[in-house]
């Protein structure tokens, strides 16, 4: 399977880079999504692509998008891999097929909507010291990736550099306001609990996940960016699940194992990863695409 570190977007005006995808902006009103093959772990870029990740990622936040639009509608304009629904744009590439999508373009919140089912990650970490999580209290004697009574809303900021934080419900409106905040929230909510019953069905626990939204021109908040992916989510496999330990996932756990094994600094430059540490990353994208859509 061929890789794509990075895109060029025929001579169109590059928007941003980040740490997967390359934006461009075709003109005022849209934005050209390609989803490349580069993998981040603890805030860093690898220097070596998982083959074909871009186009799964694509293809299950495209899948999500459909499935949610009832709960909240999305920035997606086109994900046709023919590129017809604006031929005036002429934004189709082949070489990028399967892995690019022309969405409306927003002004993105600057907050991270993240919600969790279960305690893990970050939040495992803060409710061993202070028994909260994002200034909410739960419940005392809860062990490590256990289900929490009911999925919780933890903002967090955007970090254009370094570590994203967790934040209060109170901070996040501070940055949105209180209206926005609220609504986030509520959204969030309601996507985590669709999508993590689904998922269920089909044998896979969404144990959080983190989405993102943008206000249109005229007021309309969007879900934008990618949903519910191995990238913005941590997914474990139902059969081996059981609390009171880390979980086997489907997402980029092998990479932050093998990282941890050989003690990096996490500081740059990032060390290279092998090849089987690579296969097996893709394997495991490939297995939670083909469990969530067939």
């Amino acid at each position: 399977m061929s890789s794509l570190y990075s895109s060029s977007g025929k001579g169109l005006n590059l928007h941003r880079r980040g740490k997967v995808r390359d934006v461009y902006a075709p003109d005022d009103r849209h934005l050209l999504i390609v989803a490349c093959d580069r993998i981040s772990a603890f805030d860093h870029v690898m220097p070596d692509p998982v083959p074909g990740k871009g186009r799964i990622l694509t293809q299950m936040s495209n899948f999500w998008f459909e499935k949610t639009a009832h709960i909240v509608p999305n920035h997606l304009i086109d994900g046709h891999p023919d590129g017809n629904y604006y031929p005036e744009l002429d934004w189709y590439d082949r070489e990028l097929d399967g892995r690019t999508v022309l969405v409306r373009k927003t002004e993105p919140l600057r907050i991270e909507a993240i919600v969790r089912g279960y305690i893990t990650g970050s939040g495992w970490k803060e409710y061993c010291r202070t028994g909260r999580v994002c200034d909410i209290h739960l419940p005392e004697g809860l062990s490590e990736s256990e289900k929490l009574p009911q999925p919780i809303f933890t903002p967090s900021t955007k970090a254009e550099s370094g570590h994203d934080e967790n934040i209060s419900f109170s901070e996040a409106s501070a940055i949105v306001g209180e209206n926005i905040a609220m609504l986030v929230q509520e959204i969030s909510l309601k996507l985590y609990r669709f999508a993590a019953d689904y998922a269920l069905e089909r044998g896979i626990i969404i144990a959080d996940t983190k989405f993102e939204f943008g206000l249109t021109d005229d007021g309309q908040l969007l879900l934008i960016d990618e949903a519910l992916t191995p990238d913005s989510s941590r997914f474990w496999p139902a059969e081996d699940y059981a609390a009171g330990r880390p979980q086997a996932s489907f997402d980029k756990q092998y990479v932050r194992d093998y990282l941890e094994s050989i003690a990096w600094d996490k500081e740059p430059p990032a060390p290279g990863l092998p090849s089987d540490i690579i296969s097996k990353t893709q394997e495991k994208y490939m297995e939670a695409l083909r469990r969530l859509t067939g």
